[in-house]
Protein backbone atom coordinates (compact mmCIF):
# COMPACT_ATOMS: atom_id res chain seq x y z
CA UNK A 1 0.00 0.00 0.00
CA UNK A 2 1.46 3.49 -1.06
CA UNK A 3 1.83 6.18 1.49
CA UNK A 4 -1.08 8.50 0.14
CA UNK A 5 -3.62 5.70 -0.14
CA UNK A 6 -2.51 4.37 3.70
CA UNK A 7 -3.20 8.00 4.36
CA UNK A 8 -6.45 8.29 2.82
CA UNK A 9 -7.51 5.04 4.49
CA UNK A 10 -5.81 6.77 8.51
CA UNK A 11 -8.38 9.57 7.12
CA UNK A 12 -11.33 7.39 6.68
CA UNK A 13 -11.29 5.85 9.93
CA UNK A 14 -10.80 9.26 11.85
CA UNK A 15 -13.62 10.60 10.15
CA UNK A 16 -16.22 7.70 10.25
CA UNK A 17 -14.91 4.92 12.93
CA UNK A 18 -15.71 7.13 16.29
CA UNK A 19 -14.65 4.22 18.04
CA UNK A 20 -11.12 4.67 16.33
CA UNK A 21 -9.62 6.07 19.60
CA UNK A 22 -11.18 4.30 22.33
CA UNK A 23 -13.09 7.44 23.41
CA UNK A 24 -16.15 7.03 25.45
CA UNK A 25 -19.18 9.05 24.16
CA UNK A 26 -22.80 9.08 24.06
CA UNK A 27 -24.50 6.77 21.38
CA UNK A 28 -21.74 5.18 20.83
CA UNK A 29 -23.44 2.00 18.90
CA UNK A 30 -25.69 4.06 17.17
CA UNK A 31 -25.85 2.81 13.74
CA UNK A 32 -23.16 -0.06 14.37
CA UNK A 33 -26.12 -2.51 14.64
CA UNK A 34 -28.52 -2.39 11.36
CA UNK A 35 -31.60 -0.97 12.55
CA UNK A 36 -31.57 -2.10 15.88
CA UNK A 37 -31.10 0.46 18.97
CA UNK A 38 -28.78 -0.91 21.44
CA UNK A 39 -29.90 0.74 23.92
CA UNK A 40 -33.64 -0.18 23.61
CA UNK A 41 -32.61 -3.71 23.77
CA UNK A 42 -31.04 -3.44 27.08
CA UNK A 43 -33.99 -1.22 28.15
CA UNK A 44 -36.58 -3.52 27.17
CA UNK A 45 -34.85 -6.47 28.71
CA UNK A 46 -34.47 -4.68 32.16
CA UNK A 47 -38.12 -3.79 32.34
CA UNK A 48 -39.34 -7.52 31.83
CA UNK A 49 -37.40 -8.76 34.54
CA UNK A 50 -38.42 -5.73 36.79
CA UNK A 51 -42.23 -6.27 35.89
CA UNK A 52 -42.12 -10.08 36.14
CA UNK A 53 -41.36 -9.89 39.60
CA UNK A 54 -37.90 -11.88 39.69
CA UNK A 55 -35.77 -8.45 39.92
CA UNK A 56 -38.35 -6.05 41.54
CA UNK A 57 -35.28 -4.38 43.54
CA UNK A 58 -33.37 -5.23 40.85
CA UNK A 59 -31.93 -0.71 40.49
CA UNK A 60 -30.41 -1.41 44.34
CA UNK A 61 -28.81 -4.93 42.75
CA UNK A 62 -27.17 -2.85 39.43
CA UNK A 63 -26.22 0.18 41.41
CA UNK A 64 -24.05 -2.25 43.64
CA UNK A 65 -22.83 -4.03 40.76
CA UNK A 66 -21.78 -0.89 39.30
CA UNK A 67 -20.11 0.62 42.10
CA UNK A 68 -18.18 -2.59 42.90
CA UNK A 69 -16.97 -3.26 39.24
CA UNK A 70 -15.79 0.14 38.79
CA UNK A 71 -14.07 0.57 42.05
CA UNK A 72 -11.94 -2.75 41.36
CA UNK A 73 -9.56 -2.37 38.46
CA UNK A 74 -12.24 0.01 36.73
CA UNK A 75 -15.58 -0.35 35.13
CA UNK A 76 -14.26 -3.36 33.29
CA UNK A 77 -16.65 -5.43 33.73
CA UNK A 78 -14.26 -8.16 35.73
CA UNK A 79 -16.87 -8.70 38.98
CA UNK A 80 -18.52 -10.88 36.15
CA UNK A 81 -15.99 -13.27 35.53
CA UNK A 82 -16.59 -16.76 37.07
CA UNK A 83 -13.64 -18.91 38.71
CA UNK A 84 -13.07 -20.39 42.04
CA UNK A 85 -10.63 -17.09 42.98
CA UNK A 86 -12.54 -14.10 41.09
CA UNK A 87 -13.80 -11.17 42.09
CA UNK A 88 -17.15 -12.67 42.66
CA UNK A 89 -15.61 -14.67 45.62
CA UNK A 90 -14.16 -11.87 47.89
CA UNK A 91 -16.76 -11.34 50.63
CA UNK A 92 -17.39 -7.84 50.08
CA UNK A 93 -18.97 -9.05 46.62
CA UNK A 94 -20.73 -12.11 48.29
CA UNK A 95 -24.03 -10.07 48.26
CA UNK A 96 -23.27 -8.59 45.16
CA UNK A 97 -26.86 -9.46 42.53
CA UNK A 98 -27.98 -9.30 39.21
CA UNK A 99 -25.73 -11.56 37.14
CA UNK A 100 -28.77 -13.47 35.76
CA UNK A 101 -30.15 -10.14 34.20
CA UNK A 102 -26.71 -9.36 32.85
CA UNK A 103 -26.63 -12.58 31.27
CA UNK A 104 -30.36 -12.58 29.35
CA UNK A 105 -29.56 -8.66 28.34
CA UNK A 106 -26.10 -10.42 27.16
CA UNK A 107 -27.56 -13.08 25.18
CA UNK A 108 -30.17 -10.76 23.46
CA UNK A 109 -27.37 -8.10 22.25
CA UNK A 110 -25.22 -11.54 20.85
CA UNK A 111 -28.11 -12.52 18.93
CA UNK A 112 -28.68 -9.64 17.11
CA UNK A 113 -25.41 -7.69 16.76
CA UNK A 114 -22.64 -10.55 17.62
CA UNK A 115 -19.34 -9.75 19.18
CA UNK A 116 -20.04 -5.83 19.40
CA UNK A 117 -21.59 -4.78 23.05
CA UNK A 118 -19.43 -5.14 25.80
CA UNK A 119 -19.97 -6.20 29.31
CA UNK A 120 -19.02 -3.22 30.83
CA UNK A 121 -21.05 -1.17 28.64
CA UNK A 122 -24.39 -3.45 29.78
CA UNK A 123 -23.71 -3.02 33.75
CA UNK A 124 -23.87 0.88 33.02
CA UNK A 125 -26.85 0.69 30.36
CA UNK A 126 -28.93 -1.54 32.52
CA UNK A 127 -28.36 0.38 35.81
CA UNK A 128 -29.27 3.18 34.35
CA UNK A 129 -32.85 1.48 32.77
CA UNK A 130 -33.10 0.14 36.55
CA UNK A 131 -33.12 3.17 38.15
CA UNK A 132 -35.62 5.19 35.66
CA UNK A 133 -38.11 1.76 36.56
CA UNK A 134 -37.36 2.65 40.88
CA UNK A 135 -38.62 6.28 40.21
CA UNK A 136 -35.30 8.10 38.80
CA UNK A 137 -34.65 10.18 36.09
CA UNK A 138 -33.42 8.77 32.58
CA UNK A 139 -30.09 10.11 32.17
CA UNK A 140 -27.12 9.79 29.22
CA UNK A 141 -24.60 6.58 29.61
CA UNK A 142 -21.81 6.87 27.68
CA UNK A 143 -20.42 3.84 26.19
CA UNK A 144 -17.31 2.15 24.05
CA UNK A 145 -15.52 0.43 27.33
CA UNK A 146 -14.17 -2.56 26.61
CA UNK A 147 -14.05 -5.91 28.94
CA UNK A 148 -11.49 -6.80 31.20
CA UNK A 149 -9.64 -10.46 31.59
CA UNK A 150 -8.52 -10.32 35.13
CA UNK A 151 -10.59 -11.02 37.55
CA UNK A 152 -9.09 -11.65 41.27
CA UNK A 153 -10.77 -12.10 44.68
CA UNK A 154 -7.12 -10.28 45.97
CA UNK A 155 -7.73 -7.20 44.55
CA UNK A 156 -11.01 -6.58 46.26
CA UNK A 157 -10.79 -3.72 48.84
CA UNK A 158 -13.67 -1.46 48.94
CA UNK A 159 -14.34 0.91 51.48
CA UNK A 160 -16.19 -0.04 54.38
CA UNK A 161 -19.39 0.83 55.69
CA UNK A 162 -17.97 2.26 59.28
CA UNK A 163 -14.99 4.42 57.02
CA UNK A 164 -14.77 7.86 57.86
CA UNK A 165 -15.92 10.75 55.68
CA UNK A 166 -12.21 12.08 55.17
CA UNK A 167 -11.24 8.75 54.35
CA UNK A 168 -13.97 8.04 52.30
CA UNK A 169 -13.29 11.61 49.83
CA UNK A 170 -9.89 10.19 49.48
CA UNK A 171 -10.49 6.61 48.30
CA UNK A 172 -12.70 8.21 45.83
CA UNK A 173 -10.57 11.02 44.71
CA UNK A 174 -8.08 8.30 43.58
CA UNK A 175 -10.77 7.74 41.40
CA UNK A 176 -11.06 11.09 40.20
CA UNK A 177 -14.06 11.21 41.83
CA UNK A 178 -15.04 14.90 43.91
CA UNK A 179 -16.79 15.16 47.14
CA UNK A 180 -20.18 16.03 45.70
CA UNK A 181 -19.58 12.88 43.57
CA UNK A 182 -19.12 10.77 46.53
CA UNK A 183 -22.16 12.06 48.24
CA UNK A 184 -24.63 11.93 44.94
CA UNK A 185 -23.11 7.98 44.92
CA UNK A 186 -23.46 7.23 48.15
CA UNK A 187 -27.18 8.14 47.26
CA UNK A 188 -27.47 5.09 45.65
CA UNK A 189 -28.57 3.99 49.26
CA UNK A 190 -32.01 5.21 48.55
CA UNK A 191 -32.85 1.67 47.29
CA UNK A 192 -30.24 -0.30 48.94
CA UNK A 193 -29.93 -2.74 51.87
CA UNK A 194 -27.57 -3.82 54.52
CA UNK A 195 -27.38 -6.69 56.95
CA UNK A 196 -28.40 -6.36 60.84
CA UNK A 197 -24.42 -7.99 61.35
CA UNK A 198 -23.43 -4.81 59.84
CA UNK A 199 -24.95 -2.66 61.82
CA UNK A 200 -25.75 -4.32 65.38
CA UNK A 201 -22.55 -1.74 66.73
CA UNK A 202 -24.36 1.02 66.16
CA UNK A 203 -27.13 -0.08 67.98
CA UNK A 204 -25.91 -1.80 70.80
CA UNK A 205 -22.26 -1.22 71.45
CA UNK A 206 -21.53 1.62 69.72
CA UNK A 207 -17.29 2.28 70.00
CA UNK A 208 -17.31 -0.13 72.74
CA UNK A 209 -19.97 2.18 75.00
CA UNK A 210 -22.39 -0.50 75.24
CA UNK A 211 -24.65 2.12 74.20
CA UNK A 212 -26.33 2.90 70.38
CA UNK A 213 -24.92 5.62 68.43
CA UNK A 214 -25.66 8.96 70.00
CA UNK A 215 -26.30 10.11 65.97
CA UNK A 216 -28.91 7.72 65.91
CA UNK A 217 -32.27 9.45 66.14
CA UNK A 218 -34.62 7.92 68.59
CA UNK A 219 -37.15 6.92 65.57
CA UNK A 220 -34.51 5.11 63.96
CA UNK A 221 -33.45 3.34 67.39
CA UNK A 222 -36.94 1.70 68.23
CA UNK A 223 -37.17 0.73 64.95
CA UNK A 224 -33.91 -1.13 64.20
CA UNK A 225 -34.15 -2.87 67.97
CA UNK A 226 -37.64 -4.71 66.01
CA UNK A 227 -35.55 -5.87 63.36
CA UNK A 228 -32.48 -6.15 64.71
CA UNK A 229 -32.74 -7.80 68.14
CA UNK A 230 -29.57 -8.48 70.90
CA UNK A 231 -29.26 -11.94 70.21
CA UNK A 232 -30.99 -12.51 66.56
CA UNK A 233 -31.74 -15.74 65.24
CA UNK A 234 -31.24 -14.83 61.45
CA UNK A 235 -29.52 -12.02 60.04
CA UNK A 236 -32.64 -9.44 58.93
CA UNK A 237 -32.06 -7.04 55.98
CA UNK A 238 -32.77 -3.39 56.31
CA UNK A 239 -33.39 -0.87 53.52
CA UNK A 240 -30.86 2.40 54.09
CA UNK A 241 -33.42 4.66 53.31
CA UNK A 242 -36.30 3.42 55.65
CA UNK A 243 -38.59 5.78 54.31
CA UNK A 244 -38.80 5.32 50.37
CA UNK A 245 -36.68 1.58 49.89
CA UNK A 246 -38.28 1.12 46.39
CA UNK A 247 -37.30 4.60 44.58
CA UNK A 248 -34.46 6.63 43.58
CA UNK A 249 -34.98 9.63 45.18
CA UNK A 250 -33.47 12.17 47.39
CA UNK A 251 -35.50 11.46 50.42
CA UNK A 252 -32.16 9.20 51.55
CA UNK A 253 -30.57 12.56 52.26
CA UNK A 254 -33.59 13.66 54.13
CA UNK A 255 -33.32 11.31 56.06
CA UNK A 256 -29.65 11.28 57.11
CA UNK A 257 -30.21 14.79 58.37
CA UNK A 258 -32.82 13.52 60.79
CA UNK A 259 -30.87 11.14 62.19
CA UNK A 260 -31.96 8.35 60.18
CA UNK A 261 -29.09 6.85 58.29
CA UNK A 262 -28.37 3.32 58.78
CA UNK A 263 -24.87 2.56 58.14
CA UNK A 264 -22.10 4.95 60.23
CA UNK A 265 -20.52 6.34 56.82
CA UNK A 266 -24.29 7.72 55.54
CA UNK A 267 -25.26 9.14 58.80
CA UNK A 268 -21.69 10.96 59.04
CA UNK A 269 -22.28 12.74 55.66
CA UNK A 270 -24.85 14.73 57.12
CA UNK A 271 -22.75 15.35 60.09
CA UNK A 272 -19.10 15.88 59.29
CA UNK A 273 -17.97 19.25 58.00
CA UNK A 274 -16.48 17.86 54.78
CA UNK A 275 -20.08 16.79 53.07
CA UNK A 276 -22.68 18.56 55.62
CA UNK A 277 -23.31 21.40 53.46
CA UNK A 278 -23.16 18.62 50.43
CA UNK A 279 -26.24 16.99 51.94
CA UNK A 280 -28.16 20.04 52.37
CA UNK A 281 -27.58 21.56 49.48
CA UNK A 282 -28.88 18.09 47.70
CA UNK A 283 -31.88 18.48 49.94
CA UNK A 284 -32.78 21.46 48.56
CA UNK A 285 -32.09 21.19 44.78
CA UNK A 286 -34.61 20.47 42.40
CA UNK A 287 -31.97 19.20 39.88
CA UNK A 288 -31.46 15.44 41.78
CA UNK A 289 -32.57 13.22 39.50
CA UNK A 290 -30.12 15.11 36.74
CA UNK A 291 -26.71 15.36 39.14
CA UNK A 292 -27.22 11.80 40.29
CA UNK A 293 -26.91 10.54 36.35
CA UNK A 294 -24.11 12.83 36.28
CA UNK A 295 -22.10 11.48 39.53
CA UNK A 296 -23.21 7.64 37.46
CA UNK A 297 -21.80 9.03 34.26
CA UNK A 298 -18.16 10.12 35.85
CA UNK A 299 -18.31 6.56 37.82
CA UNK A 300 -18.54 4.85 34.89
CA UNK A 301 -15.30 6.57 33.39
CA UNK A 302 -13.40 4.97 36.32
CA UNK A 303 -10.55 3.67 34.99
CA UNK A 304 -11.94 2.31 31.81
CA UNK A 305 -10.79 -0.47 29.23
CA UNK A 306 -10.98 0.53 25.39
CA UNK A 307 -9.77 -0.41 21.99
CA UNK A 308 -6.32 -2.17 22.47
CA UNK A 309 -6.87 -2.62 25.73
CA UNK A 310 -9.55 -5.20 26.50
CA UNK A 311 -12.06 -7.55 24.60
CA UNK A 312 -15.80 -7.75 23.71
CA UNK A 313 -16.84 -11.03 25.65
CA UNK A 314 -19.02 -13.41 24.02
CA UNK A 315 -20.14 -14.36 27.60
CA UNK A 316 -19.95 -12.07 30.27
CA UNK A 317 -18.61 -14.99 32.52
CA UNK A 318 -15.66 -15.99 30.90
CA UNK A 319 -13.05 -14.47 29.35
CA UNK A 320 -13.18 -15.01 25.16
CA UNK A 321 -11.19 -18.43 23.99
CA UNK A 322 -7.98 -17.61 21.94
CA UNK A 323 -8.49 -19.20 18.23
CA UNK A 324 -6.36 -21.91 17.69
CA UNK A 325 -4.85 -20.16 14.64
CA UNK A 326 -3.43 -17.08 17.29
CA UNK A 327 -0.92 -19.37 19.08
CA UNK A 328 0.76 -20.14 15.66
CA UNK A 329 1.50 -16.80 15.23
CA UNK A 330 2.45 -15.06 19.30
Amino acid sequence: MSKALALVVVLFFVAFCGECYGELRFEFYKGKCGITDVEVVVRDVVKIWHTTNRERDIAAALLRMQFHDCFVNGCDASILLDGNNSEKKALPNSSVRGYPLIDAIKEALEARCKGLVSCADIISMAARDAVVLSGGKWYKVETGRKDGKVSLASNVNLPSPSISVSDSIKVFGKKNLSPIDMVYLLGGHTVGKTHCSLIQDRIYNFSNTGVRDPTMSNWLFSELIKKCPRVPSFDNEIPLDMRTPSFVDNSFFQEIQKGNGILKIDQQLALDGLTKKIVGDIVKDPNFYAKFGEAMVKLGRVEVLTDGQGEVRTSCRVVNKKPFFFGLFN
